[in-house]
């Protein structure tokens, strides 16, 4: 999903909002992963089981963004470089793992995938809604925000396709959803990625110029 570019204003790295912020985003994503990937094993929904990696891997990214915070900018950047590829790395399997289920043609529990979608959507964008003020800054913060809005968009694709599987009694809607999910993941990813990138390339500049 296109995204604008970050703001070069950057905003405190410790700030301990920020971090409060992380914490909850961090203990919300992980108890909805332990939750999504049951359900989506006993629903046989792959737009679950998409989500629910995509929990695990927010989980690991506001982690990571704990651990870094009040570093330098070239280790948050570096810390960025981690997350995009995970990132990209998890839509990709995702991908694979759709590609599988297809051959296959099982039909996922419509009534399952809707009742935890909707529980996911109030979970997501509760925590998009609380760091859409950390939207700006480095690529740390940045990617901490896409993530979040991400997962808010995947989550009404995973309750739309809940509605579209119940409706044509076929396992395409879900399919396609978590193939969305995946591409959404890899292109996520790329810009947090290419964010990253200009963080170091910033931070090398700073270096050198002072070492002059």
């Amino acid at each position: 999903m296109p995204c604008c570019d970050c703001s070069s204003e950057e905003a405190p790295a410790n700030d301990p909002h920020w971090r409060r912020a992380l914490w909850i985003a961090l203990a919300v994503n992980a108890a909805m992963f332990a939750g999504e990937i049951v359900v989506g094993l006993v629903s046989g929904s792959q737009a679950l089981r998409a989500d629910a990696l995509d929990f695990l891997g927010d989980s690991a990214n506001y982690a990571i963004s704990l651990g870094v915070a009040g570093s330098a900018l070239a280790w948050r950047a570096r810390a960025a470089v981690a997350k995009g590829a995970t990132l990209a790395l998890l839509g990709m399997s995702v991908l694979v793992s759709t590609a599988i289920a297809a051959w296959h043609g099982s039909v996922p529990h419509a009534d399952m995938m809707g009742v935890v979608g909707i529980i996911a959507l109030v979970a997501n964008g509760g925590v998009a809604v609380m760091l859409f003020r950390y939207r700006d800054g480095d690529a740390n913060r940045r990617s901490v925000w896409i993530c979040s809005r991400n997962d808010a968009i995947g989550n009404i694709a995973v309750v739309a396709a809940a509605a579209g599987v119940f409706g044509t009694g076929t396992a395409w809607p879900d399919l396609i959803v978590a193939a969305i999910m995946a591409a959404l993941g890899i292109s996520g990813g790329w810009q947090i990625l290419r964010h990253a990138m200009r963080d170091l390339s910033e931070a090398r500049s700073a270096r050198e110029s002072v070492s002059i």
